[in-house]
């Protein structure tokens, strides 16, 4: 026996579903508060979203728009002298927020609807396309290409204010040397082409090449960073840095993406040829890239909800998971001493055959950082390992980096068995290093 339908009112009629809405009728009588026109506007819109054929994407935020517009005009009162100028305000910022969508929503119905909903109120109420917004709401006037107010980060919070958001960071640098997001520290292998980072915003790959024969110890000498398409923030932007070219342009020859003056990504040179940066202020990420030597090192922080946006198919993330264990030289962040009676240099390489003693080796990284923290034992390593003295500006230009960018100074020193000891036990640890150092050149 069919359901009895529940009694509706003159001034409203059932939609497909059963659903109790806004008579056109009503929608058509002259508004006597602002808010009937934006809510028959929203319910019409409703209608199209709970509809199978008016799913959103995810990305596209129309849905986002129409509440904002209707939370702006739902106190309105046509009565009074006001209401056209604060009306035609908030339908200027209701297409300009339909306009900040235009790319995500091409294609999407509800997203038409609106617009077309909105020209014909602008029309009707003499709305001109120039002039001021409503402000009132800050979810509305926010800049979506500035991620210091996200939408995506407070939108669960209804436009309260929210904690700011925690920041990450990861490096790669020296033989090398990989501090993940969770600031784990390893020494990998990792030679040829491996992902760092690949998200849904962006993409990272660093491909590492042997140093020295007789030696797993690779270093980096390329770098691919894509910028995923984002709104209308920025077109999909690639920049690629290898030895001995390090642009200050991405590959198509720009310097920076997003519309006009907002340059919401963009390229600084720092020292030409030598380092670079990329600031992606529509996804909070800073990326810092620099040559030294012959090989590239990279920094980077990003949002924790940024770094976390992936799907499972991109797990194999070096900064967000670490190295494979068939991949480390370190064992638990100890670095094996390399028997330097068996390290021939690499060919073609520029630097000879390590000269650095252990005790030489650490004189000279001490003269570039001052405690003995897992960067110092990482240019001493690499010294060890390949006798070029970049890699001991390579190790100091990676803490600076650390200190430029890591968002909690109380972790910016990782010590060797800290949790165990902090420095007293790094220090024995390379003690014992240097007795096993003796041993081996006493017997070769």
């Amino acid at each position: 026996m069919p359901r009895p339908r529940p009694d509706a009112s003159p001034g409203t009629r059932m939609d497909g579903h059963g659903r109790a809405g806004p008579s056109r009728a009503a929608c058509a009588e002259p508004p006597r508060r602002a808010s009937l026109a934006a809510v028959c506007l929203f319910a019409r819109l409703g209608l199209l979203l709970g509809s199978g054929d008016g799913q959103l994407q995810t990305s596209c935020r129309i849905q986002k728009c129409t509440t904002d517009f209707v939370s702006l005009t739902s106190h309105l009162n046509s009565a009074l002298e006001s209401f056209d100028l604060e009306f035609c305000k908030a339908l200027r910022a209701y297409s300009a927020c339909t306009y900040r969508n235009s790319k995500v929503c091409r294609g999407n119905l509800v997203y038409h609807s609106a617009v077309l909903g909105i020209s014909d109120l602008m029309s009707q109420r003499n709305c001109s396309k120039d002039g001021p917004t409503s402000s009132s709401n800050p979810e509305v006037t926010h800049d979506p290409c500035n991620y210091s107010g996200h939408p995506e980060a407070r939108e669960h919070q209804g436009g309260e204010k929210t904690a700011p958001p925690t920041y990450l960071f990861c490096s790669l640098f020296g033989d090398p040397h990989l501090r993940t997001f969770k600031d784990h520290f390893q020494t990998c292998k990792v030679e040829g082409a491996w992902p760092l980072i690949d998200n849904n915003y962006l993409s990272v790959q660093v491909t590492n090449v042997p140093v020295v024969a007789g030696s797993r110890a690779t270093a980096t000498n390329k770098i691919t960073i894509i910028f995923k398409s984002y709104q209308d923030c920025t077109d999909q932007k690639v920049y690629q840095a290898v030895t001995d070219d390090l642009p200050a342009a991405f590959v198509d020859g720009t310097t920076s993406g997003g519309d006009g003056n907002t340059k919401s990504l963009r390229i600084v040179e720092k020292v030409s040829g030598k380092y670079v940066e990329m600031h992606a202020g529509y996804i909070g990420t800073t990326v810092y890239i620099r040559q030294l030597g012959h090989y590239l090192t990279l920094a980077i922080r990003m949002p924790q909800e940024v770094v976390m946006a992936y799907e499972e198919s991109q797990d194999l993330q070096l900064c967000v998971n670490g190295c494979p264990s068939s991949e480390r030289i370190d064992d638990s962040g100890h670095l094996p001493l390399p028997v330097m009676s068996h390290l021939l240099p690499q060919h073609g390489s520029a630097h000879p055959q390590s000269v650095y003693t252990l005790e030489t080796a650490t004189t000279k990284c001490h003269e570039k950082m001052l405690l003995k923290d897992i960067y110092f034992y990482s240019c001493v390593f690499d010294l060890l390992t390949t006798g070029d003295a970049n890699f001991t500006a390579a190790a100091h230009s990676a803490l600076q980096d650390v200190e430029s960018l890591h968002p909690r100074k109380e972790h910016w020193h990782i010590f060797p068995n800290s949790e165990g000891g902090g420095v007293d036990k790094g220090s024995k640890f390379f003690v014992g290093l240097g007795l096993v150092c003796l041993i081996l050149v006493a017997f070769l």
